[in-house]
């Protein structure tokens, strides 16, 4: 399993997902974004250790941090490691006395975890070419690809497919464009969905 050393690049909200916001992550060595759908909670004690400001009461996170240091457990690193129907899953991999422990986390509770430890963060090579949104820039002068034609008795099935698959592509790029994060990742997935059907 190879792993992609990642960052966050923000958080994100929009009014059609019930609270939820998008974590962004992106490829420290590379140009592709992750959108991670998390819940209000979540965002909030991420976005509170990004920005150095500390609650008056510590959250659940800052707990699990003052416990872990009264026990000498450091977390290492934090990996993405599966996707399933389109849930994101990942573990902390911590060390207390020289024994390493994988624990499974929900990523946005791993993250909030890795911010307070200054842990890195990580995906698989196989979560990133599956749910990684790629930037696509064209080079000043650059035209759009002119498409092969297919086959006259496969066109009518293709036309329909490939027109929606151009529609969402479409709206996928100004959703990236636009820092629509979520739009981005609904898109994304509706794509997948699209072609695994066809």
């Amino acid at each position: 399993m190879r792993k992609l050393q990642v960052d966050i690049l923000g958080l994100s909200t929009s009014p059609h997902t019930n609270g939820a916001y998008a974590l962004i992550l992106y490829e420290l060595e590379g140009k592709r974004k992750l959108p991670i759908i998390i819940g209000g909670f979540e965002a909030q004690a991420i976005a509170l250790k990004l920005e150095n400001i500390k609650p008056p009461r510590p959250f659940t996170h800052d707990l699990f941090k003052n416990i872990a240091d009264a026990f000498h457990l450091h977390v290492n690193e934090i990996i993405i490691d599966e996707l399933h129907n389109e849930t994101f899953y990942a573990k902390v991999i911590c060390e207390v006395n020289g024994e390493v422990h994988e624990i499974d986390a929900r990523p946005s509770d791993a993250i909030a975890i890795a911010v307070r430890f200054n842990a890195p963060l990580f995906v698989t090579e196989e979560i990133m070419n599956e749910a990684g949104i790629k930037e696509e820039q064209k080079e000043e002068g650059e035209e759009d690809e002119v498409p092969l034609e297919p086959d006259e008795e496969m066109l009518p099935g293709l036309l329909r497919t490939d027109a929606l698959l151009e529609e969402l592509q479409s709206e996928l790029n100004d959703a990236i464009n636009n820092e629509n994060y979520e739009e981005a990742a609904r898109l994304r997935d509706e794509i997948s969905r699209l072609k695994s059907s066809s």
